[in-house]
């Protein structure tokens, strides 16, 4: 009983292939169309920093054990992450480049992450000109270093890696897009051939009256198709 269950449900949906395909084709497309005409494609520019122990000799004792304490552990990796967010950073890096952008947009466009047990930290800066995305995490860099030289009087933080400008937007995967948009038409394609299969309520095989109306089957007489005058 189970192999024939299995075997009618492969038959149903095997019946409505054609049908299936043309929805996945069709909601591949139109995720295929999404990705270009509906979203803007947006670009990233990273740039890493590194904490590194004080080398001004010209401050004094107490000064340097506080930042030999303070400048390779990660509770500053942290402070520092939320640091380069900061109105006083970014406040700074607008005048500095004389762009028209709120603060709390900017720092929305901002993305810092502390690599995994080293002493690292990647400013990411996300805009619509790749070019804008590097300048403006360049520059986050740079008042960044002055920022910290100032609140601590420590120079520990250099940057080891500037922005680049980049060529692919971050926001944009033809292939994903596809995939997910084509996932669901499969899915709606399923729930289609489940809903048409429960409305359909005629007999197509014997075993269908059978069901049906509970009673044997003695005979059937086959269809008889015409070609030309000939009878089959």
């Amino acid at each position: 009983m189970e192999e024939m269950d299995l075997k009618e449900l492969f038959n149903m949906f095997w019946s409505k292939k054609i049908q299936i395909i043309l929805i996945i084709l069709i909601f591949g497309i139109i995720g295929f169309i999404y990705t270009i005409e509906f979203i803007t494609p947006m670009y990233d520019a990273s740039t890493t920093l590194v904490l590194v122990s004080s080398a001004d000799e010209t401050v004094t004792t107490n000064t340097m054990i506080t930042a030999t304490d303070v400048s390779l552990n990660s509770k500053l990796v942290a402070t520092y992450s939320e640091l380069i967010k900061s109105k006083n950073v970014l406040r700074e890096v607008i005048s500095n480049l004389n762009i028209d952008l709120e603060e709390e947009i900017l720092k929305n466009y901002i993305t810092v992450s502390a690599v995994e047990d080293t002493e690292l930290i990647e400013i990411t800066v996300r805009n619509e000109e790749p070019s804008n995305a590097a300048v403006i995490a360049n520059e986050i860099a740079e008042v960044f270093t002055d920022k910290v030289k100032e609140i601590y009087n420590i120079n520990n933080v250099q940057i080891v890696d500037k922005a680049e400008i980049s060529s692919e937007p971050a926001n944009i995967n033809h292939t994903k897009d596809v995939i997910m948009f084509a996932s669901i038409g499969l899915v709606i394609a399923i729930i289609y051939v489940i809903v048409a299969n429960l409305l359909d309520t005629t007999i197509k095989t014997a075993e269908d009256v059978e069901t049906a109306y509970n009673i044997p089957v003695l005979a059937s007489i086959p269809m008889i198709k015409h070609l030309g005058n000939e009878r089959k």
